[in-house]
C-alpha cells in the first residue's frame, strides 16, 4: 500500500536526515499541509519504546526482541499519526521507517528477514512511502557528526564501526532492490545542495 504523500528519510548515524526533513517541510508547507514525525517514536507511547531502545547502553535484548519492540512502536505510530494525517490530506515526512529495521535489525543483527516482511504485512498492511531518500555517508564521518554535544541517544553510536559499515552496505543493498522507491543521496555534500537535489527528484517524479 503506497501513499504519494508519505515520504521517508533513511541513513546511518549523522547522515543529516533531520536537517533535510526540516528543509523539505519548509518548502512543502508553502502550499501544502505537512507534518514531521520519526521512528521509533511519533506518539507518546512509541516514544517510551524509543527511550528503551536508543538510550539504554546496557540493554542486552536480542535483535528479535528489539524488532518486536520496533514494530509495536510502528503500529501505534501508523494508527495514531501516519494514517490519520494522510487521510486528512497532509504530507507525512518520517525520519526512519521500515528500511531502518531491515538494515539495522535484519542485516545488521541477523534477524530473520522473512519474519520482518511478515510483520510488515500483518501489522502495517505493507504501508510504504512513495519515495525514500537514503542519505549515504561514510560511517566515520557520520558518527563524528552524531556524537555532538546534546545528543543523548547514543546507544547505536557507541557500537563498533564494523556494525555501522554493515548497516551502510545493507542500506545500499536495500536501495538496489527497491531502486524505484529509494533514491540515494550523497550526504557528504553541502546541506543546501542536498536539499536542492531532493526537491528536484520530487519534481521529476511529479509528486509535487
Amino acid at each position: 500500500m503506497i501513499n504519494s504523500r508519505f515520504i521517508s528519510f533513511e541513513g546511518g548515524e549523522g547522515s543529516g536526515k533531520s536537517t533535510q526533513i526540516k528543509l523539505l517541510a519548509k518548502k512543502l508547507s508553502k502550499k501544502r499541509k505537512v507534518i514531521i514525525t520519526r521512528e521509533p517514536g511519533g506518539t507518546k507511547d512509541a516514544e517510551k519504546i524509543r527511550n528503551l531502545i536508543v538510550k539504554d547502553k546496557n540493554q542486552k535484548w536480542s535483535g528479535t526482541v528489539e524488532t518486536m519492540l520496533l514494530f509495536a512502536a510502528r503500529k501505534d505510530h501508523i494508527d495514531k499519526v501516519i494514517m490519520p494525517n494522510l487521510k486528512k490530506g497532509y504530507w507525512v515526512l518520517c525520519d526512519r521507517y521500515i528500511d531502518s529495521t531491515m538494515a539495522y535489525q535484519g542485516y545488521g543483527k541477523k534477524v530473520d528477514l522473512k519474519m520482518i516482511n511478515s510483520l510488515n504485512k500483518i501489522l502495517i498492511n505493507n504501508l510504504v512511502p512513495s519515495v525514500t531518500f537514503l542519505l549515504d555517508i561514510d560511517p566515520r564521518t557520520g558518527l563524528s557528526r552524531s556524537k555532538r554535544k546534546g545528543n543523548n541517544d547514543l546507544r547505536y553510536e557507541n557500537m563498533h564501526i564494523s556494525f555501522h559499515r554493515k548497516v551502510r552496505s545493507s542500506f545500499l543493498k536495500i536501495a538496489k532492490i527497491n531502486k524505484s522507491r529509494i533514491k540515494i543521496i550523497d550526504a557528504g555534500q553541502d546541506k543546501n545542495k542536498i536539499s536542492e537535489n531532493i526537491w528536484k527528484i520530487l519534481g521529476k517524479s511529479k509528486r509535487i
